[in-house]
């Protein structure tokens, strides 16, 4: 089995790549899906949460843009919430492992993969990378979006420079999609795997 990561910055299009992949047969563990899932309502992280960050919940679950404000910026409550957050997305991922045994590839998206220091467990790491312009102008027209939060969404992330120079492979989504589609099917090609499910 072939264990890729995909990764790449805020708004560089991970979401529509890792829908590509899912299209071709190659079953998509979502780290942020899986986030939310767990911080939702009913989610197993919700009371853990609210007992260490007192009103950052409610009856939908983690208010995530409460939230958000109260570690933004703050590396000390930043890592007392990936303290909590990052055991039980480990615990999901080895399930998702074991629930795919058979398949001949499994894809990783995880936003966060080199800032965490998770590449080395990984047969190939694949970032998307769009043009800085395209990157903002994504990112800003989500509902919510501030130039100060994106300005520290960024401060988080490690350089699309880097990301790019430390990758296996490159997509650049900056194109249309048909380009982007021949790319994702040129890497599976590379390694031997079958590029429609």
């Amino acid at each position: 089995m072939i264990r890729l990561a995909l990764t790449g910055s805020i708004g560089m299009g991970k979401s529509t790549v890792a829908a590509m992949f899912r299209d071709a047969g190659i079953p998509v563990f979502d780290a942020d899906a899986t986030v939310r899932r767990l911080q939702g309502p009913g989610g197993t992280l919700v009371r853990k949460i609210e007992q260490r960050f007192p009103g950052s919940t409610g009856p939908d679950g983690v208010d995530r843009d409460a939230l958000s404000a109260m570690v933004l910026g703050d590396p000390a409550e930043l890592a007392a919430l990936e303290a909590i957050v990052h055991p039980a997305v480990h615990h999901e991922r080895t399930r998702f492992i074991v629930e795919h045994g058979d398949a001949p590839a499994l894809l990783f998206e995880i936003p966060l993969l080199f800032e965490t220091g998770g590449a080395s467990t990984f047969d190939k790491v694949i970032v998307v990378s769009a043009p800085a312009d395209i990157q903002r102008a994504r990112v800003m027209a989500r509902t919510g979006m501030t130039a100060e939060k994106f300005e520290a969404l960024l401060a988080r992330q490690m350089p699309d420079a880097d990301k790019r120079a430390a990758a296996d492979f490159v997509i650049d989504t900056g194109g249309d999609l048909s380009t982007t589609q021949r790319q994702v099917r040129d890497i599976l090609t590379c390694l031997g795997l079958p590029t429609d499910g």
